[in-house]
C-alpha cells in the first residue's frame, strides 16, 4: 500500500540523516513564496494524499490521517473510461474506506501518466509533513504568530489534532512549544479531497450570480437604519444560483481560486467527516475507527479547526479576511446590543446549525418585544388603578379590614390577626390580578400562535437563502454514528438504499432502554419529593416566623410589608431554586451517560433521545413548584376545626385573603430571574476563568503564544451538546413566558431583557473564549419546534385555569352580577362576602391558640354556611355558583383562544409567496444551466472526435500513398 511505502521511505531517510549528524536536524532550504499564488502551470507537481503512522508513546499507537497540498493542473472533464465510477468512489467515501483517496489519485493518473512523469520523479523531494526532517522554507521565528498556513504559505491548515507526550520523540521538536509537551498534527485537505467529499456530502456551490431582484424595502424601513449593519457585513457575498457540487463538472462552477472556493466551514466539515470514519485498528475482532474514540481514550487530547485569526485585530496580507474579527466588531460587542445580527456571516463561519440557532433566538427576541409592551401596559394599568380598587381599599380601611379578625394560620403557636395587616400584599396582588389579566392571557394565547406561524415563514425563507431547500434530514440519518458501527457485529439490508449496513438487534438495546426509562422516572420522582420537602419546610417554619415576628418588638416596623406569609414564600422560593440547580447539575451527567449507553444509530437519534430525557426532567424540575402554587395550594385546606394535614402532621397551606396569585408571582419571578442571571454568569465567567487559569498556569498570555493553533488550543472546547443546552435554556424560558404569564405580565419583559444580553454573551463567548466548532448543517430547529407547539397548546389551558382558580377575577364577577346589593358601588362589600364565619368555641383543643382572646368568632376565606346554620360549615350555594362560573370561564376561554389559533394557523401560509416564486425560479435556472453545460460539452466532444477522425483519415491516406510510392520505386 502506498502509505506503507511512504512510511518506509521516511524511516530510511530519517535514519540516513541521523547517521550523518545525530545531534542536529537538517532541513532543506527553500525560498519563502510570496503571497498565496499557486505554482506555475508549466512546472506541475503532485504531492499525493496518503496516511502515515506517527511515532507515538509505546502505550498506545496514535494513527493519523495526513493530507497535503495537491496542485490542480486543469479542470478535469476528460476522465478515463477505465477509471472507477464516481458512484463507487462516493459510496466508499461514505463508508470511510481508506483507499478512496488513492483511487481518486489513480483515477486522475490514468489519462495523465506522461504529464505527471516529472512530478513523480520529484515526489520524494516534494513530500511535506510535520514529520519530515527538512529545513523549513523560512525561519520559525519569522513566521506570523497568527498564520493559518503551513510554512510554505500556500497550504491552509484546515484541522488540528493535539496530543501530550512527556517523552521526547524524534517526530517533532517542541523546544519552542508553550509547554514542551504538546504535539500538534496539522491537517490540510487538498483539492482532490475537497471535490470528492463535497460531492459525497452534497454541498451546494455557486454556478451563476442570481438575477432575482432583492425583496422590496418595507414601509418606514428608514426608521430602522440605526439598527442595521453595513451591507458588506450583512451580505458578505452576492446571491448565487447553486447546485450540488460534482467533480466531473468542475467547469460549471464559479471557481476563481481553488484555495478559496470552498469556505472554511465547508473545509473543516469535510475533514471532520473523514476523521470520524477513518479506521485505526482492530479490537476483539471489531474495527475501531473515528476521531471521537481516539479523543475519548485520550490518545488525542483535542481536535478542532482553527479560527481565522485574533479576534481583536484584522488579518494582515497575505492572510485571508479575518471573519472572526468582523464578527467580534459587529456582533460580539455589548455596545451593539441594539443592532441586528450578521446571520450570513455567522453561517459562513460557524455553519448552518449554529447560524439557525441565532436566527431563532433573534426572531424570538423580536417577537417578545410586542408581548413585553402589552405586558408592561397591563402592569401600568394595575399600578394606576390601585387607588380605585374596592378590594384593597376595604382591606386597608381600619374600619373594615381593621375590624375583621382572621382565624389563626397555624395550630397553637399562631394567634388571631387583623385583615388590614395584609394591606400591602393586597395592593401588590392587584398589580397582577385585575381586569387586564384576562385580556393579557387571551393575547398571549394568540401571540404564541403568531410567533410559531411567523417562525415557520422565517425558517422557510432561511432555507431558500442558505441553500437548504432540498436538504433532507434523511441524508443525515443514513450517516451512522461511528460508535454505533463499532458496536455492531451483524449487518442488515437497508430497504431504501438496498445495501448491507450495520445492525444492532433490539434485544441488545432493550435493557438500556428500560434502565433509561426507570432512571428518568426516578429522577422526576426525586424532583417531586424535593418539592414536597420544600412544602414541609414552609409549613414547619411558618409558625416559627409568625411567633417570632409577634414576640420581637424590633420587627413591628416591618410587619406591615414583611408578613409571615411573604417571608415564608420568599425563603421557600429561594430554597427551591437552589434545589433545582443542584438536581440539574447531577441529572445532566447521568442523562448523557444513559443516552450514550442506548447506542443510538445516528446523531439525530442521539440528540432526540437526550432532548426527551432532559426536557421531561427540566419541565418537572422548573415548573413543579409553580404548578403546585397555581393549582393546588389553598384548594384543599378544609376549614377551622377540620383542617387537612400533610402526612397527618403539617397543616395545609392557605392562600392570602387576596389570593395565591402574589405567591405564584413571587415563585415565578425568583426562579425565572435567578435562572437567567445564573445562566448568563455561568456562560460568561466560566470559560473566561478557565482560559485565564490555563494561560496563568502556562505563565504566558494568549497574544504572546507562538502559533495560531497553540492560541486556539488554550481556549475552551465548544462541545457537541453546547448548542443543545442553549436550545433547552431558551425553551424553558419560553415555558415561563407562556405557561404562567397570566400571573406575571412582566415575564415577557424580563425574557426580552435577558435575551438581548444572552445574544451578545453567546456571541462573545463563541467568538473569543471557545475554539472554533466544527461546522454542521441543519434546516430547522429540529425536535424543539414540536416541543414549542406542545407548550403553546398547554399554555392556553394553564392560563385559563390560573385566571379561573388562582386569581380572584371570577369570584369578583360572580359577586358583581349576582350578589351585589349596592348599585352605585357594585363591588362594595365583596371582602366581607368572600369570608366565612367560624365560632371559636368549635376549635378542637389541640388547635386553639395558646393565648386566650375575647373574640367569639373569626373569619376565614371560603364560601361556607355560618355556625348558626343547620348544616354549619358546609359549602353554601355561592360556592357552587362560583365553581360553575370558573368551569364555564375555562371552557369559553379555551375555545375562543383555540378557535383564533386555528384560524390564524390556517390563514397564514407556512412559506411566503415570494419565497415560493424564488425557489421555482432558481430550480428553473439551475436546470437550464445544467442542460446548456451538458449540451456544450457534448458538442465539444463531437467536434474533437470529428477533428480526430479527419486527421486520422488524412494521416492514413498519406501513409498509404507513401507505401504505394515505395513499392513502385525500383
Amino acid at each position: 500500500m502506498y502509505w506503507e511505502r511512504s512510511k518506509r521511505r521516511y524511516r530510511e531517510r530519517a535514519l540516513k540523516l541521523s547517521i550523518k549528524n545525530p545531534n542536529k536536524w537538517k532541513y532543506r532550504q527553500d525560498k519563502k513564496p510570496h503571497g498565496l499564488a499557486p505554482p506555475r502551470p508549466e512546472e506541475p507537481k503532485e504531492i499525493h494524499v496518503y496516511k502515515e503512522d506517527l511515532l507515538i508513546p509505546s502505550q498506545a499507537r496514535r494513527p493519523t490521517v495526513r493530507f497535503s497540498f495537491q496542485t490542480a493542473f486543469q479542470k478535469s472533464s476528460q476522465w478515463s473510461t477505465v477509471s472507477p465510477s464516481g458512484s463507487v468512489i462516493n459510496e466508499l467515501a461514505k463508508m470511510g474506506d481508506p483507499d478512496v483517496l488513492e483511487m481518486v489519485q489513480q483515477d486522475r493518473r490514468f489519462s495523465k501518466e506522461e504529464r505527471y512523469s516529472k512530478a513523480n520523479e520529484d515526489l520524494r523531494s516534494g513530500e511535506s509533513s510535520f514529520l519530515i526532517c527538512q529545513e523549513p522554507r523560512f525561519k520559525k521565528d519569522e513566521q506570523s504568530k497568527d498564520s493559518i498556513f503551513f510554512r510554505d504559505g500556500i497550504r491552509k491548515i484546515d484541522f488540528v489534532l493535539s496530543y501530550v507526550d512527556d517523552i521526547k520523540k524524534e517526530a517533532e521538536l517542541k523546544a519552542n512549544s508553550e509547554d514542551g509537551r504538546t504535539y500538534f498534527v496539522k491537517i490540510h485537505a487538498p483539492w482532490e479531497v475537497l471535490v470528492t467529499y463535497a460531492e459525497v456530502l452534497g454541498i451546494k456551490m455557486p454556478v451563476k450570480e442570481s438575477d432575482i431582484p432583492s425583496a422590496d424595502r418595507l414601509p418606514f424601513s428608514c426608521m430602522l437604519e440605526p439598527l442595521k449593519l453595513p451591507r458588506d457585513v450583512k451580505h458578505p457575498t452576492p446571491d448565487y444560483f447553486t447546485v450540488q457540487f460534482s467533480r466531473h463538472r468542475q467547469e460549471l462552477f464559479l471557481i476563481k481560486d481553488e484555495s478559496s472556493f470552498f469556505p472554511s466551514s465547508s473545509r473543516n466539515r469535510i475533514v471532520y467527516y473523514i476523521l470520524s470514519r477513518c479506521p485505526f485498528g482492530m479490537e476483539d475482532g471489531k474495527k475501531r475507527f473515528g476521531i471521537e474514540r481516539l479523543l475519548n481514550s485520550h490518545t488525542y487530547s483535542s481536535a478542532f479547526p482553527l479560527h481565522d485569526g485574533q479576534y481583536w485585530k484584522a488579518s494582515e496580507p497575505p492572510n485571508p479576511v479575518n471573519q472572526r474579527n468582523i464578527l467580534y466588531r459587529n456582533w460580539a460587542r455589548f455596545s451593539y446590543f441594539y443592532k441586528e445580527q450578521p446571520f450570513n456571516l455567522i453561517r459562513d463561519y460557524y455553519g448552518e446549525k449554529i447560524g439557525i440557532y441565532f436566527v431563532f433566538l433573534g426572531f424570538y427576541t423580536e417577537m417578545l418585544f410586542f408581548a413585553a409592551v402589552i405586558g408592561l401596559a397591563c402592569f401600568i394599568y394595575g399600578l394606576l388603578t390601585i387607588p380605585k380598587t374596592s378590594g384593597s381599599s376595604e382591606i386597608c380601611d381600619p374600619k373594615i379590614g381593621g375590624q375583621i379578625i382572621m382565624c389563626p394560620l397555624c395550630d397553637e403557636l399562631c394567634d388571631y390577626w387583623r385583615l388590614n395587616s395584609t394591606c400591602l400584599a393586597s395592593k401588590i396582588s392587584h398589580l397582577f390580578d385585575n381586569e387586564s389579566t384576562v385580556f393579557f392571557a387571551i393575547f398571549m394565547g394568540i401571540w404564541v400562535t403568531l410567533f410559531l406561524e411567523f417562525w415557520k415563514r422565517r425558517q422557510a425563507r432561511l432555507e431558500y437563502e442558505w441553500d437548504l431547500v432540498d436538504f433532507e434530514e434523511e441524508q443525515q440519518q443514513l450517516q451512522l454514528r461511528p460508535e454505533f458501527e463499532a458496536m455492531c457485529t451483524k449487518r442488515k439490508l437497508n430497504a431504501v438504499t438496498q445495501e448491507m449496513e450495520p445492525y444492532l438487534p433490539l434485544c441488545s438495546r432493550l435493557p438500556w432502554y428500560i434502565l433509561s426509562g426507570v432512571t428518568v422516572t426516578l429522577w422526576m420522582a426525586l424532583v417531586v419529593a424535593c418539592m414536597v420537602a420544600v412544602i414541609v419546610y414552609r409549613l414547619s417554619v411558618f409558625a416559627t416566623f409568625a411567633s417570632f415576628m409577634e414576640s420581637e418588638a424590633s420587627l413591628k416596623h416591618v410587619k406591615s410589608f414583611l408578613t409571615p406569609q411573604i417571608t415564608t414564600s420568599l425563603s421557600g422560593s429561594c430554597l427551591n431554586f437552589i434545589v433545582i440547580l443542584i438536581l440539574n447539575f447531577f441529572y445532566e451527567k447521568i442523562s448523557a451517560w444513559i443516552t450514550k449507553m442506548e447506542i443510538p444509530r445516528t446523531h439525530q437519534e442521539y440528540e432526540s433521545s437526550l432532548t426527551l430525557k432532559m426536557f421531561l426532567f427540566q419541565f418537572v424540575n422548573y415548573y413543579s413548584s409553580c404548578f403546585y402554587v397555581a393549582f393546588f395550594k389553598g384548594k384543599f385546606v378544609g376549614y377551622p376545626g377540620k383542617y387537612t394535614y400533610l402526612f397527618g402532621v403539617w397543616r395545609s397551606e392557605e392562600c392570602d385573603p387576596a389570593g395565591c396569585l402574589v405567591e405564584l408571582t413571587t415563585q415565578l419571578t425568583i426562579i425565572m430571574t435567578g435562572k437567567q442571571i445564573f445562566g448568563n454568569i455561568k456562560e460568561a465567567i466560566y470559560p473566561l476563568v478557565l482560559n485565564w487559569w490555563r494561560r496563568r498556569k502556562a505563565r504566558t498570555n494568549s497574544e504572546k503564544l507562538y502559533s495560531r493553533w497553540e492560541q486556539d488550543h488554550d481556549l475552551e472546547t465548544f462541545g457537541s451538546l453546547e448548542l443543545f443546552y442553549e436550545y433547552l435554556e431558551t425553551v424553558i424560558q419560553f415555558g415561563f413566558v407562556t405557561l404562567f404569564v397570566a400571573s406575571f405580565p412582566l415575564a415577557p419583559l424580563l425574557a426580552l431583557l435577558n435575551n438581548i444580553i444572552e445574544i451578545r454573551v453567546d456571541a462573545w463567548k463563541l467568538t473569543t473564549q471557545y475554539r472554533r466548532p466544527v461546522a454542521a448543517k441543519a434546516h430547522s430547529i429540529g425536535v424543539w419546534q414540536d416541543i414549542l407547539y406542545g407548550m403553546a397548546v398547554l399554555s392556553v389551558a394553564t392560563n385559563a385555569v390560573i385566571v379561573a382558580f388562582t386569581s380572584d377575577m371570577v369570584p369578583r364577577l360572580v359577586y358583581h352580577y349576582a350578589y351585589s346589593v349596592n348599585e352605585s358601588w357594585p363591588m362594595s362589600g365583596y371582602i366581607n362576602n368572600s369570608l366565612s364565619v367560624f365560632l371559636i368555641a368549635d376549635f378542637p383543643n389541640n388547635t386553639v391558640p395558646s393565648e386566650k382572646r375575647d373574640y367569639n368568632t373569626c373569619r376565614y376565606r371560603d364560601y361556607r354556611n355560618p355556625p348558626d346554620s343547620e348544616d354549619k360549615y358546609a359549602h353554601n350555594i355561592q360556592f357552587w355558583h362560583v365553581l360553575a362560573a370558573k368551569m364555564t370561564f375555562i371552557i369559553i376561554m379555551e375555545h375562543v383562544v383555540f378557535l383564533i389559533k386555528f384560524f390564524l394557523a390556517w390563514m397564514i401560509p407556512d412559506v411566503p409567496k415570494d419565497v415560493l416564486e424564488r425557489v421555482k425560479r432558481e430550480k428553473l435556472m439551475t436546470v437550464k444551466i445544467l442542460h446548456d453545460f451538458e449540451l456544450n460539452k457534448l458538442k465539444e466532444n463531437l467536434r474533437l472526435n470529428s477533428a480526430s477522425s479527419t486527421d486520422f483519415a488524412k494521416h492514413f491516406t498519406i501513409k498509404e500513398n507513401q507505401a504505394n510510392l515505395a513499392e513502385s520505386t525500383p
